[in-house]
């Protein structure tokens, strides 16, 4: 009887050889240099990356927020007091300090309600700069036509996506912000599950809630979703609306072209084209 090693060497290897490929890429870049195809990357200036600093600190804080009402509301539910988005009213904000509470219970609703109210001064404040630096930039005011776009959304896709012209087509943009579904083929069968969650967390995260509005306020976008709900589940619906939706902002900048004319390019028998191919 063989042994486990000898049958191994008489089959042969198991996994394939990994090459090393370091002197070929090397010989490579230096050769697009050479030729002057080496290709440019877009890299954010001074203030483009402290604008990003902005967004995303305003949006970690936002994050933080909802923490602090996740375990207010816990307190409530705790002592039977269900409000849902009324605990946040003024009534409801004073039921909630009323509630009769152990020692430490209550200590921890005091400091959750001042930790509450200080987000919302900081947030506040934040608001305001992110509001004037996108009416300050000509790109964020021109996403901001769009239906459910605001401020924080339009300013922290012109900061993510940078120069348009790097994506040739909208279903890059789509790849680049993690909203196309991943992949996993074998042979002849294609099997797409959840999307890829790769690049920019916080405008994904932005973009979704932008088309929760947007399916609101848009015909187009509404009629959409519905067909989508009809499919899928409400979740899976709100992720391909974000998608549509980074991709019309996308052309949007791409053309110079406002809502709602962008809508009917998108209709005609023109730019669509383009648009179906891309997005």
């Amino acid at each position: 009887m063989r042994s486990g090693s000898e049958m191994q060497r008489r089959s042969g290897p198991v996994t394939l050889r990994k090459q090393k490929t370091d002197k070929r890429d090397a010989a490579h870049i230096l050769k697009l240099l050479v030729e002057g195809r080496f290709p440019r990357l877009w890299a954010p200036d001074r203030e483009q990356r402290d604008l990003r600093q902005l967004v995303l600190h305003r949006h970690k804080l936002v994050m933080i927020r909802a923490r602090v009402k996740n375990e207010l509301q816990h307190l409530s539910l705790n002592k039977g007091m269900q409000r849902k988005r009324k605990l946040w009213s003024q009534a409801g904000l004073q039921l909630l300090r009323e509630l009769p509470l152990k020692p430490w219970a209550s200590c921890r609703r005091e400091d959750l309600l001042g930790l509450l109210s200080m987000l919302h001064r900081q947030i506040e404040k934040l608001d305001g700069a992110v509001a004037q630096a996108a009416e300050d930039n000509p790109q964020a005011k021109l996403l901001m036509t769009q239906p459910g776009v605001g401020p924080n959304t339009a300013l922290a896709f012109v900061l993510t996506i940078g120069d348009v012209r790097r994506f040739p087509r909208g279903k890059q943009v789509a790849s680049y912000l993690g909203l196309i579904p991943r992949e996993e083929s074998s042979g002849g069968r294609q099997k797409l599950g959840a999307i890829t969650k790769q690049g920019n967390r916080m405008l994904r995260s932005l973009l979704v809630e932008a088309a929760q509005v947007a399916v609101r306020c848009d015909a187009g976008l509404r009629k959409q979703y519905l067909h989508r709900c009809h499919q899928k589940p409400k979740a899976v619906a709100k992720v391909a609306i974000a998608r549509k939706l980074a991709v019309r902002l996308y052309w949007m900048l791409r053309t110079h072209t406002a809502y709602p004319e962008i809508v009917r390019i998108e209709s005609s028998s023109g730019l669509p084209l383009v648009v179906r191919h891309g997005g």
